[in-house]
């Protein structure tokens, strides 16, 4: 089968390439390299430097292809309500220029990773059937291209699988990007002997997921009939974690002497969120393989062996005001 993956530099997207090359598929992708490593992609895929945003780019690689993964994504939940532009374009824009292009080029399935911010305000544990409710630009435009995904592929005849994973963390998750990824910014913080910087009271909650525990479910999307016109969360529910919690665990795991700094809340942050795994065990015959604290070694393991790296503030702010973290404004991390 030759498949699809835009976004094949990033975290998760390198991980599907690996997976579907060691299983005899060929692979095909782009990235425009805006939070991917080019280090990442493997050397068997057929590469493309493009973003997702420019059609004709997208209807000239997506040819011939089975099957088309939909990871990339500027997934930037709390940097959305502050450079909105920028996550509205890659999220809705580059989602349906490679929809389109998929659709043209007769792909029998797309599979979409949207995400939990889906879900917003709703109560816990998240169920795919409940209303969305999205706090933020980015869960707004996650929504968006759902909707725009079922309404393509409903009228030109394609199957299609929107996939929401949850806060996954693993090798070659970006730790130097000071705008996401709470538990690599963390561990690159420790690391360096410094404090991590907390939002809030650090009493918000969440589910971490190690990235093998979601391929497993990725994977099965790609063939089962089953999957076909479903939304499914994957990834596990069983350690609903605060904040403070999992700054505990790493600085356990570290030996570090923790002293947080807490700093301002972010607007619009949902404080609990996490999803129910039921409907995976039920239709995938899910079951969380890696537990939170063997997630969290592996992250440490492989941090240390890349190094410690200086945060790269590589997205603008688009509005800067009394709301705006001073963590990015002042570049504190």
């Amino acid at each position: 089968m030759r498949i699809f993956i835009s976004g094949i530099a990033g975290f998760l997207g390198s991980h599907l390439a690996d997976n579907f090359i060691k299983e005899g598929h060929k692979v095909v992708g782009c990235d425009s390299l805006i939070g991917g490593e080019i280090d990442n992609v493997p050397s068997e895929a057929e590469f493309y430097q493009y973003d997702c945003c420019y059609r004709n780019s997208m209807l000239k690689i997506t040819k011939n292809c089975d099957l088309v993964f939909h990871t990339a994504a500027t997934a930037y939940e709390g940097l959305s309500v502050f450079s909105p532009h920028l996550i509205a374009q890659n999220i809705v824009t580059g989602s349906v220029a490679l929809f389109s292009a998929a659709i043209e080029n007769n792909v029998k399935r797309i599979v979409f990773c949207s995400s939990m911010a889906r879900y917003g305000t709703n109560k816990t544990p998240f169920k795919e059937n409940f209303k969305p409710n999205p706090q933020d630009p980015y869960g707004i435009a996650k929504v968006a291209a759902e909707n725009i995904l079922k309404n393509l592929c409903e009228t030109h005849g394609v199957e299609y699988v929107i996939a929401v994973p949850h806060n996954i963390i693993g090798p070659r998750q970006k730790y130097d990007d000071p705008y996401r990824n709470v538990v690599s910014i963390m561990i690159n913080l420790m690391l360096q002997n410094r404090q991590p910087i907390i939002y809030g009271d650090g009493n918000q909650k969440r589910c971490f997921s190690y990235i093998d525990d979601d391929l497993y479910c990725l994977k099965k999307m790609a063939f089962s009939d089953k999957v076909v016109g479903e939304i499914i969360n994957i990834g596990p529910d069983e350690e609903f974690i605060s904040i403070n919690t999992l700054a505990n665990k790493l600085s356990n795991h570290l030996r570090f002497n923790l002293n947080p700094t807490y700093v301002k809340g972010r607007p619009k942050e949902v404080l609990n969120a996490t999803c129910s795994a039921d409907k995976a065990r039920k239709i995938l015959g899910y079951k969380t393989r890696t537990s939170l604290d063997d997630g969290l070694k592996k992250m440490i393991s492989f941090i240390k062996k890349k190094g410690t790296k200086k945060f790269r503030y590589h997205l603008d702010l688009e509005i800067i005001n009394e709301l705006t973290p001073k963590t990015w404004k002042d570049r504190l991390f």
